[in-house]
């Protein structure tokens, strides 16, 4: 199966006709460092975070709002997943062909054993578009929602939605602010 590395992601929403934005930048690793780029779509980058259950038997890829903590007891009962835990940085890079700080859902189009399941936010579906990397962290695409899922759809993993709530403190100040 081919390797999907920046150049051939950007090469198959091209080939597909799928409108984004591109901004290649320095190498980032962190939220912070995400920020620091100033980009023109930086309140719609997300976090993704790559997760799996205690027995190593599912795998999930998760895609949230950048600033909403991840509450991994909360995103467990979600799924009716075993408790969840942050996968191995080999299991990134054996199952998505991905490094620590290049986590994105176009990772799955390296997952050829479709065993990631790629879990939304709920809260993304008011997003125009969300802001990820192509696989690789020395750029930062702006793509439609719609267009990442049917990506990922026509590569065959499964996706799901999840309504993630903000803790209460969080809540309490978005509601204040």
């Amino acid at each position: 199966m081919a390797h999907y590395g920046k150049a051939e992601v950007i090469a198959l929403l091209e080939e597909r006709g799928i409108a984004h934005e591109k901004v290649e930048h320095e190498a980032v690793f962190t939220m912070e460092g995400m920020a620091a780029l100033q980009l023109p779509f930086a309140d719609e980058v997300v976090k993704n975070l790559f997760l799996r259950d205690d027995k190593k038997r599912a795998y999930y890829l998760v895609v949230m709002p950048e600033d909403k903590p991840a509450n991994l007891k909360e995103l467990r009962r979600s799924l009716g997943s075993r408790p969840l835990r942050f996968a191995s940085e080999d299991d990134l890079d054996a199952i998505l062909g991905l490094r620590a700080g290049a986590v994105t859902p176009f990772g799955v189009l390296n997952d050829d054993e479709r065993r990631v399941t790629v879990v939304f936010d709920e809260e993304l579906r008011g997003y125009a578009g969300l802001g990820v990397h192509p696989n690789d962290n020395t750029a930062t695409l702006h793509v439609a929602l719609d267009d990442v899922l049917a990506l990922v759809e026509d590569h065959g993993n499964p996706v799901q939605f999840v309504a993630m709530p903000w803790p209460e403190s969080a809540a309490a100040e978005e509601a204040s602010a």
